[in-house]
């Protein structure tokens, strides 16, 4: 049985649907919006968050009118026939990031209404979540804050290499993001032959996520091959059957996948090839990181999360904050922890 059919006939009942918006001032400088869709039933409430980027398309919001009883499958095909939005949003990918709000709350609700967990439907344990901090602060701020913390950052092509140099000499840098799939962001990184070199000479340990694969960077690259990972570029198995060099590492991020099936699917396959999942975030404000955490805890809780609380996404360091590995709640309630 494969894990989505484990919860495929959960059963759900929905009465009413309410939205919940979200605001931030996050490290990477600017302010991050998202929108809980809460679905109601039965006393009930499920949650699920559309972590979608651009602030403008959280206004468009298209309530569905699915009321009644359903399975999780059900669901998901009737909602295979509804617009979500009111209007064109600004990204494709934010099409699977809204598919995803209401796919989560539905099964966060089918799980509550059950009166179970996401562990105890699939039969599996929780355990204590590690995690790594992804910042655009300078990792040191946050180390002076708390030694033991580890990261994930996005190095980029105005670093030099002495303060590269430096950073690798924290010995806390687990994941380097190259971010070369993205396109009119914020955070866009072309490919760097150069930027790529000293990454993979200089921390030789890290998983190296999202690089472009030139004839020049695939070279510069030559000594981390083994160490390459996918993120940005993956929404189903389809994906990572694509890629170029056979996957051994891939960011998990739920969201990207916009169905609860392609998102299982994908961690079943990574599961049956070895293939080292770890889970991803999108400076989620609400539900989706309790969700991200769940799916951690259950599937990878020893990987390099980047699924840290919410709270590590502040403009500046904070100390006090929760450590890793994450503690878990004595008895976790539906997707969530």
């Amino acid at each position: 049985m494969s894990t989505y059919d484990r919860l495929a006939g959960l059963e759900l009942e929905i009465e009413g649907y309410d939205l919940e918006r979200r605001e931030q001032d996050v490290s990477s400088g600017f302010t991050r919006v998202t929108t809980t869709v809460v679905l109601r039933g039965r006393d009930a409430e499920g949650r699920g968050e559309d972590v979608t980027y651009d602030a403008a398309d959280h206004d468009t919001h298209a309530l569905p009118r699915l009321l009644g009883r359903f399975t999780l499958a059900d669901l998901s095909r009737a909602l295979d026939g509804v617009e979500l939005s009111s209007a064109p949003l600004a990204r494709t990918s934010s099409y699977d990031y809204r598919r995803w709000a209401y796919e989560s709350a539905a099964l966060d609700l089918a799980l509550r209404q059950a009166g179970t967990s996401l562990g105890e439907a699939l039969v599996r344990e929780y355990r204590p979540v590690r995690f790594v901090v992804s910042t655009r602060l300078d990792p040191r701020d946050w180390l002076a804050v708390d030694p033991g913390l580890e990261f994930k950052l996005d190095p980029v092509s105005e670093w030099d290499r002495a303060h590269m140099e430096a950073l690798a000499a924290t010995g806390r840098v687990r994941v380097l993001d190259l971010k070369a799939f993205y396109e009119g962001t914020g955070v866009d990184q072309p490919p760097d032959a150069r930027l790529y070199r000293d990454v993979a000479e200089l921390f030789p340990d890290a998983i190296v996520e999202d690089a472009a694969l030139t004839s020049e960077t695939r070279e510069a690259l030559r000594a981390a091959e083994s160490r390459l990972s996918w993120d940005a570029p993956i929404h189903s198995v389809a994906d990572v059957e694509a890629l170029t060099i056979p996957a051994r590492y891939l960011n998990v991020k739920p969201s990207r996948f916009g169905t609860l099936r392609r998102l299982l699917d994908c961690l079943d396959y990574c599961c049956a090839r070895g293939i080292t999942a770890y889970g991803g975030g999108q400076f989620e404000l609400g539900a989706g990181r309790d969700q991200i955490q769940a799916l951690a805890s259950l599937f990878y809780p020893d990987a390099p999360n980047d699924v840290a609380p919410s709270a590590y996404n502040a403009p500046e360091p904070v100390p006090g904050l929760a450590r890793s590995p994450l503690t878990l709640p004595q008895r976790p309630a539906g997707f969530g922890l």
